[in-house]
């Protein structure tokens, strides 16, 4: 986009990205200007308005209720001058995409689809970043973030992506060595792979005899991510309780097996991609890239996703 210093949707990207970014400084080193410059587009945009859209602080910036309202209506239009100028070039989505994924979804999903994407959007380039933390978009800076699991309540826009049914597993080793639970009492004389992150679950649901039970999860090591909790079960660690895209290669080579199939509460995550701005204001290159991982999903069904569960639901995520 032109950066005229009389340029109006200049000064809204200015302001866009401000909001977005919490602050001038950051907002200057994602636009290649000083915090001055975009200080002075905004006083501006304020003087034009006639309103004050920004709360200053020393340390960060926050939206005034004016503010809230210009900055939805300003990221639809910046949206759609985006998806202009891709028609006007052809129609091919171009810039780059900032990625923050769950680490077993990136691992076993995600990375392997990631040449076929670039192969079909040459003009797209990825920044991918794996992590089972909660992240703060803003923060850190990505256009898109994908989660699996309970989403929390927050203003971010959500499109789910599918869903993933869980199972108890662990190594033939660790089995042959421990022996293998036959009803989830068992699970007492056994090591039950935990995690560290404070949204985990402490314990594992079943049924049995159509009554439900949760039993709790304790061992000698947790993990702080889903991938290390196959790791370590993978090692002979214990038995840890996970989505089945994670580990449906494992189960098909013999290096885990399913464990307690018949008391499983039938339970699914959900997979969700994560945007900043109100619906209507993503950019055509994240649509382009969230569109391709949902349609592999779909015909692929992801390994160890449930059949047929994709689809959109635009709104407030919980999460």
């Amino acid at each position: 986009m032109p950066n005229g210093e009389g340029n109006r949707l200049y000064e809204m990207e200015a302001f866009a990205t401000v909001a977005e970014l919490g602050g001038f400084s950051a907002a200057a080193r994602a636009l290649g200007r000083t915090p001055s410059a975009l200080n002075k587009l905004v006083t501006r945009l304020e003087a034009r308005l006639g309103a004050r859209l920004l709360t200053r602080t020393t340390r960060a910036v926050r939206l005034t209720a004016e503010g809230e309202a210009f900055h939805r209506r300003a990221m639809r239009i910046l949206a759609e001058v985006e998806d202009a100028e891709v028609e006007a070039a052809g129609g091919a989505p171009r810039g780059r995409v900032r990625v923050n994924a769950n680490l077993p979804f990136g691992v076993h999903c995600l990375l392997p689809r990631v040449p076929a994407f670039l192969q079909a959007n040459p003009g797209i380039t990825l920044d991918v970043v794996l992590s089972d933390e909660v992240v703060d978009l803003v923060e850190r800076r990505a256009d898109v973030a994908i989660r699996v699991g309970p989403l929390r309540a927050s203003r971010l826009l959500a499109r789910k992506l599918g869903e993933s049914p869980v199972a108890v597993v662990a190594s033939p080793a660790y089995l042959a060595r421990r022996g293998t639970p036959r009803t989830p009492a068992d699970l007492d004389a056994h090591e039950r792979i935990g995690f560290t992150f404070a949204r985990a679950l402490d314990d594992w649901p079943f049924l049995r005899g159509g009554e439900a039970l949760r039993v709790p999860v304790r061992g000698a090591v947790r993990a702080g991510d889903g991938e290390t909790a196959r790791q370590l079960a993978l090692a002979g660690a214990g038995l840890a309780r996970l989505a089945l895209f994670q580990v449906a290669a494992d189960l098909e080579a013999g290096r885990l097996v399913r464990v307690l199939e018949a008391f499983e509460p039938g339970d699914v995550l959900e997979i969700h991609a994560l945007f900043l701005g109100p619906a209507g204001s993503v950019p055509a290159r994240v649509r382009a890239f969230v569109d391709f991982v949902a349609a592999t999903l779909r015909r692929g069904r992801g390994p160890g996703a449930a059949p047929g569960r994709t689809g959109q639901a635009a709104g407030g995520a919980r999460g």
